[in-house]
């Protein structure tokens, strides 16, 4: 089994990717291989609504100047997908939209795809907004018929220094319980 995470947080090593590694770690415990895969570096287009993914059902998207279609693949691919993102201006990263908006309308093209994989939203908030980040994270998983387990709290930690999430205890111990569950539930889901 393999779980791939996206992360849209413009730093490499920032707080979003620390998050993601301690959900990692629960995975790994489980004999589960995990990817991360940073959406940074090369500029993303979001949708642009021409629909030639429900005309061509290749499960691409048309534009290819970008890594989104590297990204679909990868989510085909796994048993289960984490989205990852820091809170900008309450909402996620535009190369994390990007991916939603683009990504979704291939799958929901292409015969739901995605559906009944596993799906995690992970976000990292120095302060507020991190609410509305999960849910936009969650649409994703819900339109495309995925299941997302839960944890002991909504899946974010507090920080805004790279490292500081890490002294965020109960948000750490979120992941760690995110990590556990998502195992669990892969397993059952592949038994």
């Amino acid at each position: 089994m393999k779980v791939v995470a996206f992360n849209g947080s413009p730093r490499r090593e920032g707080n979003t990717s620390i998050l993601i590694r301690r959900v990692f770690a629960e995975l790994a415990q489980e004999g589960i291989e995990t990817e991360e895969i940073n959406l940074t570096g090369k500029p993303l287009r979001g949708c642009t609504a021409c629909m030639r993914c429900f005309e061509l059902k290749n499960g691409r998207c048309v534009i290819e100047d970008d890594l989104i279609n590297d990204c679909i693949a990868k989510m085909v691919q796994a048993d289960g997908i984490i989205l990852a993102s820091p809170t900008y201006f309450s909402d996620v990263t535009a190369e994390m939209k990007a991916l939603i908006d683009r990504g979704g309308m291939v799958a929901i093209a292409n015969g739901a795809h995605l559906q009944r994989k596993v799906g995690a939203a992970v976000v990292a908030v120095r302060r507020g907004g991190a609410g509305h980040v999960f849910n936009t994270l969650n649409h994703f998983f819900f339109i495309n018929q995925m299941i997302v387990p839960g944890s002991s709290y909504w899946n974010f930690a507090f920080g805004r220094d790279v490292g500081e999430v890490e002294e965020d205890a109960e948000g750490m111990g979120t992941m760690a319980t995110l990590g556990r569950n998502m195992a669990w539930l892969l397993k059952t889901i592949n038994g």
